[in-house]
């Protein structure tokens, strides 16, 4: 114990004794003392002498590296954005091709694989890898599609369905160019078709069908040795059953070039090369067939050129045979395939055109008439006919239609046409505009009816045939299919650039780019049959050349082509 108390403790007693405390509290202010008073608070005294010495200023923070920082992020960024553009830009919703996809995702759902209306999944993926080339989408779909044709193959085989396999297997080739499960299915298919068991019975049937003179169809001659020798190359009987068909079927051909008939003289020869590849005489039918063409040609090619003659003339059309259409006639009449003979035709109808238009400017509607129904007859699809006929009555407002004031117009109007069409009626113009372009975006040109580019621009006109988007819309699309052809032939889809062609064709017959683009597809026609007969369909090879032939008949790569789809080299 310290003994030490409390000052104020009533009980102490004696001396206290005197301490020091705790030396650590010295500079701690004394607590006050509990006297019982009011405890009161006394603020320091404040001075009122002159200003406080002010504070000394903060030191801003130096910040001097934010700057560069923020600048070499914005040029990544920026360096960033532009190495990505295409796939950025590819990012961007493409309505009209995720329509198309989702078309054609819908029919590959509903096993709607492959088709020729337009509506098949393999048609609307290539629609949609036409409308933009690098999709990523629209390839993994057509190899969606030949899988699943691969799948219908396979079933049609178990159920022994042999020709649906067999077509199923061929689109599925044309879509994945081969690989393992197409041709185990192949193998599957010939020995499906060529039974061991079955090698006499075919060529007992080869032989009955050739003493009855039926050398060619699925169920001729030349198709069963085909079969066997399929089957078992060794087979010398078959061997020697073919090469009989083919000396018959070589017979036919020479009757057919005699008579002058290159239709039936070219089928023929093509069917020998298809079932009897080495035939010996096939060089030399080959060399007749091109002696014959070079022959008409030489006739025919006198006929175009006095044609293209007149037209320099000015003798477009005529009662008796010097003039230009009397001539293109003539020479269609001895080929009537020939593409120069069509175009003259079509240059005969575009310079009618020119004459109905000047006549319209003149306000002679009835010369103009007589003049585009004439052309009519030559071009009935012309896009520039379509809209000079538009300029005759200008649409429903000209014909008679109430105008915005209530008052009919008539044929003296035509300055006045656009002026009297209603509101309502400019509208559904405009409608019909819009509907038109975007069926021209799509593909849709003279298909399908009713709601094609082409209808909806020619129904526009009939309502106002002043309207100038309307008239531009229509006089485009020859561009604008020209452009889609190019790219369908640039993809290899020979298939649509052929449609597109005879669009073409239909729209702006006689046109100076088509020469080159006939070329062009005939070009790609022999490509699409090597390629056919790399993949081992021989028939669908040859089936390419005839479109090949048909559009560039002297390209220097068609014979050769047709040597190497033969012998298989």
């Amino acid at each position: 114990m310290s003994g030490r108390r409390d000052n104020n403790d009533r009980e102490s007693r004696g001396r206290t004794e005197p301490t020091l405390g705790r030396l650590d509290d010295l500079d701690a202010p004394a607590p006050p003392a509990d006297d019982g008073l009011p405890h009161i608070v006394v603020d320091a005294p404040r001075r009122r002498g002159g200003p406080q010495p002010p504070s000394p200023p903060r030191r801003p923070r130096k910040r001097g590296w934010l700057i560069p920082v923020l600048v070499l992020v914005l040029i990544g960024a920026a360096t960033a954005l532009w190495l990505q553009q295409d796939r950025l830009r590819n990012m961007v919703p493409a309505t009209e091709l995720n329509d198309t996809l989702a078309q054609a995702n819908h029919a590959l759902d509903e096993g709607h694989l492959d088709g020729s209306n337009g509506d098949s999944a393999r048609e609307l993926f290539e629609k949609a890898r036409d409308q933009q080339p690098d999709s990523d989408a629209a390839r993994d779909g057509l190899r969606r599609v030949g899988q699943a044709e691969v799948a219908r193959a396979d079933a049609a085989l178990n159920a022994g369905k042999l020709d649906d396999a067999e077509a199923a297997l061929n689109v599925a080739r044309e879509l994945l160019g081969g690989g393992n499960d197409v041709e185990r299915i192949a193998q599957r298919l010939s020995e499906a078709r060529n039974p061991q068991g079955r090698t006499e019975s075919l060529i007992d049937q080869a032989q009955q069908a050739f003493a009855a003179g039926k050398f060619d169809g699925d169920d001729g001659a030349g198709a069963l040795y085909r079969r066997v020798l399929d089957a078992d190359k060794t087979n010398a009987v078959a061997a020697r059953g073919l090469d009989k068909v083919g000396d018959a079927l070589a017979a036919q051909a020479r009757q057919a070039i005699a008579a002058g008939d290159k239709a039936k003289a070219n089928a023929l020869v093509d069917r020998i090369a298809l079932l009897v590849p080495g035939y010996g005489d096939l060089p030399s039918l080959r060399a007749a067939l091109a002696e014959t063409r070079k022959q008409d040609d030489q006739a025919v090619n006198a006929l175009i050129q006095q044609g293209n003659d007149a037209m320099r003339a000015g003798r477009f059309i005529g009662d008796g045979d010097d003039n230009a259409l009397a001539r293109f006639r003539a020479a269609l009449a001895a080929d009537p395939d020939n593409a120069d003979a069509k175009a003259g035709l079509g240059r005969v109808a575009q310079a009618l055109i020119v004459q109905a238009n000047a006549a319209l400017d003149s306000e002679d509607d009835v010369q103009a008439t007589r003049l585009l129904d004439q052309a009519a007859k030559l071009a009935p699809k012309s896009a520039e006919l379509a809209a000079a006929r538009a300029r005759i009555g200008g649409g429903e407002a000209k014909a008679g239609t109430p105008a915005a004031g209530g008052q009919p117009t008539g044929d003296d109007a035509m300055p006045e046409a656009s002026m009297a069409v209603t509101p309502e009626q400019k509208a559904k113009v405009a409608d019909l505009v819009r509907r038109a372009q975007a069926a021209a975006s799509r593909g849709d040109i003279m298909d399908p009816p009713g709601d094609s580019a082409y209808d909806l621009y020619r129904n526009a006109l009939a309502i106002d045939g002043n309207d100038a988007s309307a008239r531009a819309g229509l006089q485009g699309l020859p561009t604008l299919v020209e452009k889609q052809m190019q790219q369908a032939v640039a993809s290899g889809n020979v298939q649509r650039a052929e449609n597109l062609y005879a669009t073409l064709s239909d729209l702006a017959p006689g046109g100076t780019s088509q020469a080159d683009l006939r070329h062009r597809l005939g070009s790609a026609w022999i490509d699409n049959a090597l390629q056919r007969a790399g993949q081992g369909d021989r028939q669908g090879a040859f089936q390419a050349l005839d479109h090949a032939r048909r559009y560039a008949p002297d390209d220097p790569r068609l014979q050769s082509a047709y040597e190497r789809i033969a012998t298989g080299r």
